[in-house]
């Protein structure tokens, strides 16, 4: 537990999940940014809920538990479209296949709406491939894959270096 997380209301965090590829970058990524207070590897939006089935229809993701007083959502969007393609379908570097999809996933009404406000935003913005779409459920990934590069930093990543640890402090 750092030193933000003591000091935090429980209450008053929010949650959105991030699909961006292999969710191994993602999680070492977002949890680097100033306000988040945990991530958690899972698997989001399937069929199945278990870690040792086949493909279900699940995306790749990582939970983001942030205070809302010290990160909005809009400001994690932008830090998350730093290293997604958001106009590539299914594929993120050379993850390729549907778990690889992008998308922001939240029970949040709000959450949603300011993703799409967010993507509006943005060149080419009808062009954007990112799911945009209500948590229907989450499974937690097995503990092997639980802040995967901060155990094993050598890992093949997607993400570029110079942006997986731009956030770091």
């Amino acid at each position: 537990m750092n030193l933000e997380e003591e000091l935090v209301d429980e209450n008053s965090l929010e949650e959105i999940y991030l699909a961006g590829g292999c969710l191994w970058g993602v999680q070492e990524f977002i949890r680097h940014i100033a306000g988040v207070i945990r991530t958690e590897a899972g698997r989001v939006n399937g069929t199945s809920n278990s870690t040792k089935s086949e493909y279900d229809g699940y995306a790749e993701c990582v939970r983001v538990v942030f205070d809302p007083t010290k990160l909005s959502d809009f400001e994690l969007f932008k830090c998350f479209f730093e290293i997604i393609d958001p106009y590539t379908i299914n594929k993120q570097g050379e993850d390729v296949g549907v778990k690889y999809r992008t998308g922001i996933y939240s029970e949040s009404t709000a959450h949603l709406e300011h993703a799409m406000d967010f993507i509006s935003t943005l060149e080419y913005s009808e062009s954007v491939a990112v799911e945009v779409l209500p948590l229907i459920n989450f499974v937690r990934s097995d503990e092997e894959h639980q802040d995967r590069l901060k155990k094993n930093p050598d890992e093949k990543c997607h993400i570029p270096r110079n942006l997986l640890y731009k956030y770091r402090t």
